[in-house]
């Protein structure tokens, strides 16, 4: 694995990797998507490819966290709709890797994130109420579920960018603040562990990589902290446009890189 030990990453290098992780943490329990940022600042300190696989158990970490503060808001046939969709994309990114360059996979990944928020700023501007997350599913419902859940599953393994993806799908589902946190934070659960055995696999996750997670682990927590503190001072209108934003800065990072 082309990647780098704790002791040859600079002091500000492991700054920059310790606010990286902070910002996991908060993106977990209240701005689902800005952990898009914390990508980019792996892909900057660490090579492109390993830092995938040294940022995973983080998001794991704060996975975990989010789960714990949100459990009782999960709405679990909206994830039943999801976790086979997620799997077939999860496959297809696993492909994708084996042969990808970091150019193509941060370039493909920022272009459909900037493409998904545009088209969900566009369905919000012109389409009616949504339907409670609660309704019987229309068979346009289970097309976009399907659709959405590919590609999440397709961006979280190449990139661990599933977030903005999922974030979008859940706003334009309907969901409140909680109700919206909760659901992403077993759908990430589930979909973070289950992508371990395939990053081990093609080398992006190994002994090096663990002890810098090891000395970065500590900082996911405040993170959490901070962002369950700042939720409840949100207001709903307020946290989809952070959401949306996060989104659109993702994408342009990844494509200006």
């Amino acid at each position: 694995m082309d990647t780098m030990t704790l002791w040859h990453i600079s002091g500000w290098g492991f700054a920059a990797l310790a606010g990286a992780a902070l910002l996991v943490g908060f993106s977990k329990t209240a701005v689902s998507g800005a952990n898009t940022v914390s990508l980019a600042v792996f892909a900057a300190v660490l090579p492109a490819r390993a830092s995938t696989g040294a940022l995973l158990p983080l998001l794991i970490a704060g996975d975990l966290l989010a789960v714990a503060t949100y459990r009782r808001h999960a709405h679990w046939p909206t994830l039943w709709r999801l976790f086979p969709a997620v799997a077939a994309g999860v496959a297809a990114g696993t492909l994708f890797l084996v042969w990808a360059g970091d150019g193509v996979v941060r370039t493909s990944i920022g272009a459909i994130l900037l493409l998904m928020a545009g088209v969900t700023i566009w369905r919000r501007r012109t389409a009616g109420a949504p339907q409670p997350p609660g309704a019987a599913p229309t068979r346009a419902g289970r097309v976009k579920a399907r659709f959405y859940g590919v590609l999440g599953g397709f961006t979280t393994m190449v990139a661990n960018a599933g977030g903005p993806v999922m974030s979008l799908y859940l706003l334009s589902a309907g969901f409140r603040k909680l109700g919206f946190l909760g659901t992403s934070a077993f759908f990430f659960l589930v979909v973070n562990v289950s992508k371990v055995p395939f990053s081990a696999g093609l080398g992006l996750i190994d002994g090096r990589s663990l002890l810098l997670d090891a000395a970065l682990v500590a900082f996911v927590l405040p993170g959490a902290w901070f962002g369950r503190w700042a939720v409840d001072r949100i207001d709903q209108r307020l946290f989809e446009r952070l959401v949306i934003a996060a989104t659109v800065a993702g994408g342009f990072q990844l494509l200006l890189r």
